[in-house]
């Protein structure tokens, strides 16, 4: 599936969350969200960009911009991944991997010469009116919440 780009309509989703619930792109149109999809929970970098969103949560929310992780964890492993790092950023289980591949970050990686599918790091900032206004692709960790937020806050 061909990633997506500025100017395309985000794909809405539902999905259960953590802490219970369920979350969904639609429940947000009118204003803009920052969807950060991550491989994995309890990971070194995962946790380094939850803990860093989290950080600037507050900032992102005064911008009135709303912020959503997103893995293929299921919301078991979120709760404890929340709770264990004291996240206050929502995060969305995709166990299904229906949102991964329709956004096309569920990619092949290579890891020591192994090949297995998992999710590229991957920021989409969505527009209030549901298109995506830009895209972090392979994202690195350090500065990147920063950014976002500082793109969003231009919107």
């Amino acid at each position: 599936m061909a990633r997506l780009g500025p100017g395309d309509v985000a794909p809405d989703f539902e999905l259960p969350r953590d802490g219970g619930g369920a979350i969904s792109l639609s429940a947000h149109r009118g204003k803009p969200v920052v969807l950060f999809f991550y491989p994995k929970d309890d990971t070194k970098a995962c946790t380094e960009e939850a803990i860093s969103f989290s950080g600037l949560a507050a900032e992102f929310e005064a911008a009135g911009v709303a912020l959503i992780g997103l893995s293929p964890d299921s919301v078991k492993q979120h709760d404890r991944f929340a709770k264990k790092h004291n996240l206050t950023v929502t995060l969305a289980a995709d166990e299904e991997k229906n949102v991964v591949n329709a956004y096309g970050v569920w990619v092949e990686k290579s890891l020591y010469g192994r090949k297995y599918m998992g999710v590229e790091r991957t920021t989409f900032l969505i527009n209030p009116d549901g298109t995506i206004n830009r895209v972090w692709e392979k994202v690195r960790v350090a500065g990147h919440a920063s950014e976002v937020l500082a793109a969003a806050k231009a919107l």
